[in-house]
């Protein structure tokens, strides 16, 4: 049996907002399949929006938004600029969305 958690071990309001808010930049299905892929190895905005069937202008700004909560991060390289993955804990939530969303009934 699980012990009750008391009030001094739950997290304040303060810390449920900012997970919210990063929750909030991953609540897309182009930013979700970005992330998949993000999550094997590093892409370009080029690469990502032909994935998504998405302008590169949109996949930009998708990729601006999950940056800004860090959760990835970017290097250019000449012209290229590619993207990967900066926050570990993302592969915990893909793993989760996968099992109860694409999992083959």
């Amino acid at each position: 049996m699980k012990a009750k958690k008391t009030k001094a071990t739950i997290a304040p309001m303060e810390a449920f907002g900012q997970a919210a808010e990063c929750l909030k930049a991953l609540a897309h299905p182009a930013r979700l399949r970005m992330v998949q892929l993000l999550l094997d190895g590093r892409y370009t905005v080029g690469e990502l929006a032909e994935d998504c069937d998405i302008p590169n202008n949109v996949a930009s700004e998708h990729l601006r938004l999950m940056q800004r909560c860090g959760f990835l991060t970017s290097q250019r390289e000449g012209r290229k600029v590619f993207y990967e993955v900066a926050e570990p804990h993302l592969a915990d939530i893909m793993k989760c969305i996968e099992s109860r969303f694409l999992a083959a009934p």
